[in-house]
Parts: C-alpha cells; structure tokens; sequence
C-alpha cells in the first residue's frame, strides 16, 4: 500500500538515522552512551542480556526501578541529541558569519583606492613626543575636480576634461592635538600661488619645482602625494596621511549621512552671469538646510554667490563642521549599523594614502577623532592678498601664514576652550634621557642656513655666525655649510640610527642654543649632527621662539568654531528672493 496523506497511516519510508548517514559525531561524549563510535549496538546489548531481562525490556520494565531506568534514559538521550543539534546549528552558523564577516571586510578593503603618501622629500620630520609620548595626528584632505568617469562628467560637466589630469579643488589640512581633545583646520584658497616641490607621479614621472604656479596644480604635478609634499614644505608640519574624494564621493558621502546642515542669510542662486559665466547653480531659499547628492555638491564648488576664494572655503568648513555634528548626533562610532553604512560608502568614495588603505586603517583613524567636542573643532582660512602678476590669484600673507603654520608646528589649539592652566597631565618619573651627550668638544655640527622662505631671500651669513656662537660655548667642531634652503623653523636633526645617545648629543646643542625640546629631530637621511637655522631666527645670537597662544589667530583668517551656528553672506548678484 502506497504511502497514505493522513499522520501516521499506511506504510512510510524508513527515515535513515544520524548515525547511518555519519553525522552523528561524539559530540560531548555522546557517542559511548548511544553506541556510536565503536560501542556496543543495541541488538548486541539485547542478546547479551539475561532472558529474563530481555522480556521485561520488551515490556517496557515489569518493577518501578526498570520504569524508572527507562524514562531516564529516554530523556538523558533526547537531552543529547538536542545537545547535538544545538552545536552543529551553531557552528554553522558560527563558521557562517565569519565567513561572511571575512568576505565582507575583503570586500570592504577592496573597494578602497590608495596611493604613496608623499610624491617628493620635503625634509619635514614627523614631531617629537610630548612628556606622555603622543604625537600630534595632521591629514591632508583633498577635494578633486576629476573628469574620469561618467559620474564626474554628470556632476561636474567638462567632458573635454576627462583625459585632464585633476586639480585639487578643496585643500585642508586636518590637526588633531596630540592629546585628541581639539583639533583646527586650516585651508589654503586653490588659485594661491606658491612653491611647489620637485615630485615624481606614480609611474616616475619627475616633475621639476616651480614658484609660480597655484596650489592647485600639485595634484597634476604628482598625485595627492605631491600635494601633501606641498603643504609640509610650506607648513613645516609633518603629515601623517591624506584622504582624497571626487565630485561623486562627496554625493555619495552626503547622502550616506542622510545631509549636512548649511545656513544661507539671503536666498542663493549661483548662476551664470555676463560677468562670471558658468556658476555651481545652487538654489536654496534663506535660512538652514540640510543638503545632500547635487546640492551638497554645489555647495562646496560655489564661489561666485559667496564672493570669493576665501568664503567659498569657509562655506567648505560650515559643511565640514555640519557633517562632524551629524555623525556625532548619529552615533556613528558607536552604532554598528551605522558603521556598516558608512564604511560601505566611504571606502568607496574616498582614496586614501597607502598606510592607511585597510578598513582597520581607516576605522583606527575615526576613532581617534571621536572624543573632538564641537566647542573645540575650530577652521580657519590661511589669509591671502591679491598676487600683483595676475588679480584672479593669491599670495598668502606672510606674517599670518607664518603664525598658524607655527600654532600646528607646536600643537597650540585654535581655540581657547582648552583646560585650565596646570590641568595638563605630568610626565611619568620614567621619561628620563637613557644616554648622556659626549663632550661638545667632540661633536662635529653641521650648520645650515635655511632662513629663506617664498617670499624673502635667505639672511646672509647666518650658517657662519650661529657656528661661531656654537664654538664659543665649547663645540669647537661645529661648521658652517655652503647648503641652504628654506625652513620655517630652526632644528637640529641627528642620524635616526644613532638612536639615544645621537638623540642626546643632538638635545645638548639644542640646549646650548636655548631650542626647545621639540627642535630636536632623528633624520633617517642625516649624516651627522646638523643645525638647520630656519626662517624664525634670522638675526641675532639668541633664539627667541615666537609666542604662540591658544586661540590667538590672526584678522582675516574667517574662524568658524564647530558648535557656532553661522550663515553665508550672499553677494548681491546673486541673491534669490525664493520665487522665480
């Protein structure tokens, strides 16, 4: 008789066991209880057994204690084979999800661009340590105006350009303190004119130093990297990554954070006029808004509505500051589907520098973002003036430059909401020098003029008679050098493999200087003891470090602090009224 449709009617297929199709493994010492793995079978047990036994086990057990033996083996076995399952479901799914977890962060990793961190030598050395041992964290972002696909063409127009190598649109340079309680950025308009090092591109290309040209063009000139050269050569600020997006990065990123907060005072309307022809076409009524896809993008590319190069940075910072406020009303560091959500996105859109190209490497980087309250996220223009050989581009304004590039050098926040005076936490009794410097007498010193800078020739003389001063005060090997060149401020560097006691040397010429602890620089291509005499010391026999204080920015740098709430000034041209 076939097989009848009603529960437990007619004939039905035997069911193999577990143990028959080799699943049933001795999962927590099962297997000898059951009779797997090698035990007595249960017709075996059953013909071993006396006869008596044999009938009352085919009853069911005739006295309570054969009842009771039953119903406690009965249950001891479907405790184990629920046992059995439960493990193998979990492994399953164990092995599963890291499975999956695996290829996914393969995937992750794979998604994200990368190139060499820098495109030349800049000579910049990354800072010392503090009484603690940290360092402060510099990124260079870059907004990049690439044409190379057709999502960029979409966004950007210009598909004459798409063979064109890009220019870096948006740069700045990102300071997180080495104690990671503020950070400052600062940014440089891109039509500035400036010194642009020697660079190689990624495939050799050489590309010879210019004076010349806006900063800007450092991305042609050898990739991101070439730009990060820039700014240290300029700065005198070691950088320790750069991060890179495009036109379609910034859509992508916008949307993720489901929009970034911006303030207009006046209705805009960024649209060609017979004076300026082209324009970003951003619309928006008065008032705050969050945008998002094209209009995020508009928002960064216009410059005409808000009258210059400068403002149309500090309408960037706005968005930069609204995008830092939107991921921390989000919890984005904490909430594991947002951090799904974003890294999809953001290894995606962003092209970082190679020691950073890894999820870990990026995850490890936010992380030390996180604890920056608002208050203390401060942006800040470089101040510029008009650059006489053509009034369509700047030069920066020496003095002010000089003033923050030195705050960054000596991690001096932007901001005065730092703590008190005094609050500061103590070095450990550990932090004691482990060599002790040999005689200045028997160090040769090596001292170089590097008082020059973009915008002054170097001071004549001044290898000569800072070597003097150091003969006079017992370092009778020291030597001027015929080198030169440009630094911003003065440091002595001793070669990295003489490790403590070329460090020890190197603080004692220091001292004897009166430099500061963080002068003193280990130098993987130094040969020997060298004093380089930067731009802030030009005359005289005593080194006068520049006061820097918290919070004291120079007129004209357009300081917008995070947790300021700030809308852009619209140039009259370009104010929409909300209706036509």
């Amino acid at each position: 008789m076939g097989q009848n449709s009603v529960r437990g009617e007619g004939t039905r297929k035997r069911v193999p066991r577990a143990r028959e199709l080799g699943w049933d493994d001795d999962l927590h010492g099962a297997g000898a209880a059951t009779g797997a793995g090698g035990g007595p079978s249960e017709e075996a047990a059953e013909s071993d057994a006396p006869a008596s036994t044999r009938a009352s086990r085919r009853r069911g057990g005739t006295g309570p204690s054969g009842r009771a033996a039953t119903r406690r083996q009965a249950k001891k076995t479907g405790k184990r084979k629920a046992m059995r399952w439960v493990a193998i479901t979990l492994s399953v799914l164990i092995l599963g999800t890291a499975g999956a977890g695996y290829l996914y962060y393969e995937h992750l990793n794979g998604n994200i661009r990368g190139g060499s961190r820098a495109g030349g030598d800049s000579g910049v050395k990354k800072a010392a340590p503090n009484a603690l041992g940290d360092t402060p964290l510099n990124i260079l972002l870059i907004g990049s105006d690439s044409r190379n696909d057709e999502k960029n063409i979409a966004l950007g127009g210009g598909r004459d350009d798409k063979d064109r190598k890009p220019l870096a649109d948006v740069q700045m340079l990102l300071h997180v303190s080495a104690d990671r309680k503020n950070a400052s950025v600062v940014s440089i308009p891109r039509d500035t004119v400036l010194h642009i090092p020697e660079c190689k591109d990624k495939d050799g290309t050489p590309y010879a130093a210019t004076d010349n040209r806006p900063i800007n063009e450092s991305l042609q000139r050898g990739g991101p990297g070439c730009t990060l050269t820039t700014w240290e050569s300029l700065t005198g600020v070691y950088i320790d990554h750069w991060i890179m997006v495009d036109f379609a990065g910034v859509v992508a990123m916008a949307d993720e954070v489901g929009g970034v907060p911006v303030c207009v005072k006046s209705g805009v309307s960024d649209h060609p006029t017979k004076a300026q022809p082209g324009g970003s076409h951003l619309k928006l009524p008065e008032g705050t808004h969050e945008v998002k896809g094209v209009q995020a993008l508009q928002w960064l590319r216009t410059r005409h509505a808000f009258g210059s190069d400068q403002n149309r940075a500090k309408a960037q910072h706005m968005y930069m500051n609204g995008m830092v406020a939107k991921l921390q009303q989000q919890n984005a560091w904490t909430d594991t589907g947002r951090l799904m959500g974003l890294a999809e996105t953001a290894t995606n859109a962003l092209q970082v520098s190679d020691e950073i190209r890894s999820v870990k490497g990026l995850f490890d980087l936010s992380m030390q973002l996180k604890n920056v309250k608002l208050n203390r996220l401060t942006t800040a223009n470089i101040p510029t003036a008009e650059w006489p050989q053509d009034h369509n581009k700047n030069i920066l304004v020496k003095s002010s430059a000089d003033k923050m590039f030195r705050m960054l050098r000596d991690d001096v926040a932007f901001d005065k909401n730092g703590d008190p005076a005094g609050s500061k936490p103590k070095p450990t009794a550990s932090a004691k020098p482990k060599a002790t410097a040999e005689a200045p007498g028997s160090l040769g010193v090596t001292v170089v003029n590097g008082t020059g800078s973009d915008t002054e020739p170097a001071a004549e003389g001044r290898a000569r008679a800072i070597a003097e001063l150091l003969q006079g005060k017992g370092f009778a090997q020291a030597e001027s050098s015929q080198e030169g060149g440009n630094r911003p401020d003065t440091v002595v560097t001793y070669p990295k493999g003489d490790g403590d006691q070329g460090k020890a040397n190197a603080q004692s010429v220091a001292k004897a200087l009166g430099l500061p602890d963080s002068a003193v620089r280990a130098d993987a291509k130094a040969e020997n003891l060298t004093l380089v005499v930067g731009a802030d010391w030009r005359e005289g026999t005593v080194y006068k470090k520049p006061a820097t204080e918290a919070g004291d920015i120079p007129d004209g740098a357009q300081v917008i602090r995070g947790d300021q709430k700030d809308c852009m000034e619209i140039f009259d041209p370009y104010k929409w009224d909300g209706k036509s």
